[in-house]
């Protein structure tokens, strides 16, 4: 099973240049089958860029989240913080491995949906 997940591009870019092995979340799917996850670049990219296999997905206190993740977090300290600012746990999603497609495409095009706020679940 996958998901796909809208990342601003500067995140994604960095997800696929190995910049960046964890992925954030607020909160994370309920389906325990998930394995991949399908990339969708936000604006001003708004196409589906690649995906990446799941390693694992950590659910910790923020402290010893930003301490388990910060050397691949692509992210600074600061921005971690403010993107969990009302959260006392978060998740990270492990990258284990990530393929760029060569050729993007549109999410209406493949899937016939407009981007999640959040997440949504495909084939």
């Amino acid at each position: 099973m996958k998901v796909l997940l809208s990342i601003k591009p500067e995140f994604a870019n960095k997800i696929f240049n190995g910049l960046k092995k964890f992925e954030f979340r607020r909160l994370i799917f309920k389906r325990t089958d998930v394995e991949k996850v399908v990339v969708y670049a936000s604006a001003p990219i708004s196409m589906v860029i690649g995906e990446f296999e799941i390693d694992k997905i950590l659910h910790e206190e923020l402290p010893n989240l930003w301490n388990l993740t910060k050397k691949y977090a692509g992210i600074t300290e600061e921005y971690f913080y403010d993107y969990f600012s009302d959260k006392n746990q978060g998740y990270a999603i492990k990258i284990k491995s990530s393929i760029k497609y060569e050729t993007p495409y549109s999410l209406k095009s493949r899937y016939g949906i407009t981007p999640p706020q959040s997440f949504v679940y495909v084939e």
